[in-house]
């Protein structure tokens, strides 16, 4: 507070300390409480906001970045918006690699935050040089003065959430937590919250949430990778075709694997029936909770955190389009298209 005014000096400040808010109606019947981490709080709308700002604020300790530096990076979309934002504030030019995956809205944001951006093209292997993971790794070897964030196999990516992540959790539960529900993608989110509340009780159950087309369930129980897993799939931000050194994976306990089709529409029925206008993976982390209610994994005594990672606006062309609900064919006799329509008076 500055001359008696309550202000921040910057967007950065608001990172982290997101509110943990009680799941009602679409847990509605189930066994246990249940508690959404709505990391949609962050200034740019998601949690990869806590890794960006972690990430470059230590490479700015280890002399890494200058006033001429640029940063650089693979994303799926909101690793990119954060890290420019994080570089805009910073006065760092951000040039991303991004997943074609990614829905329009993603990208123009980035585009909007002043990242120059590179859409390549998803179903590619990760060692094809059109990959955005190869084509992040090129820009950085051409760009002089360039840094590489590099999530997947950047340890500070789970440090962040170690840091962050994981006391906010155990404080706003009061230790009083016995699951966490969390997408993997890099894995940072779940390892570092997973380290830290495993430090405080080792019998929290920390279950990562996967997609069908990738590999990382499978590698959880076998330890190997198995390629012949792998397939298009189109959520965005889970799931992984390759093995990501920011994922502890001895401090997940299981996996479950979700579809597209019911994670789409348990993203939307979220929204409808708790107000929070959630993302894909929101819906895919209800949707797991679902399926495991379902197996009985939940009892009276379960206290059950799920990471809803992002906002909702950033599939307004995705999950919240009946156009692209229905090229998918996500609409079908057990999911009507929405009846709710605009009317346009003339």
């Amino acid at each position: 507070m500055k001359d008696g005014i309550n202000s921040y000096n910057s967007l950065l400040e608001l990172i982290g300390n997101t509110p943990l808010l009680k799941l009602k109606n679409v847990v509605k019947n189930f066994t246990g409480s249940f508690y959404a981490k709505w990391e949609a709080y962050n200034p740019g709308h998601s949690n990869k906001d806590r890794i960006a700002l972690h990430i470059i604020e230590e490479a700015e300790k280890s002399g890494l970045l200058d006033d001429k530096s640029t940063i650089i990076e693979t994303t799926s979309g909101n690793t990119g918006f954060s890290l420019a934002m994080v570089s805009l504030i910073k006065g760092y030019e951000c040039i991303l690699a991004v997943s074609s995956k990614s829905s329009e809205d993603k990208i123009n944001m980035l585009r909007s935050m002043g990242a120059k951006v590179y859409v390549c093209p998803a179903n590619v292997k990760a060692d094809d040089p059109r990959s955005y993971y190869q084509v992040a790794k090129r820009l950085h070897e051409e760009t002089k003065g360039s840094i590489y964030i590099n999530q997947y196999f950047n340890a500070l990516n789970t440090r962040a959430h170690y840091n962050s992540t994981g006391p906010e959790i155990w404080e706003q539960t009061k230790g009083k937590i016995t699951h966490l529900i969390a997408c993997s993608g890099t894995g940072g989110t779940i390892s570092g919250c997973a380290q830290y509340l495993k430090e405080q009780n080792p019998k929290v159950k920390i279950i990562g949430v996967d997609a069908y087309g990738s590999v990382l369930k499978k590698y959880h129980e076998t330890q190997e990778l198995d390629t012949n897993e792998i397939y298009p799939y189109r959520i965005e931000g889970l799931g992984k075709n390759l093995i990501s050194t920011a994922t502890d994976f001895d401090v997940i306990d299981k996996f479950v694997k979700v579809t597209d089709e019911e994670s789409a529409h348990t993203a939307r029925e979220t929204t409808k029936k708790e107000g929070m206008f959630v993302g894909y993976t929101s819906g895919a982390a209800v949707q797991a909770i679902k399926q495991l209610n379902a197996e009985g994994e939940f009892d009276e005594n379960s206290v059950v955190v799920a990471i809803f990672p992002d906002h909702g606006s950033r599939y307004m062309s995705k999950i919240y389009s009946d156009k692209w609900m229905k090229e998918q064919g996500f609409f079908d006799s057990d999911h009507a298209e929405d009846p709710k329509k605009v009317e346009y008076i003339q």
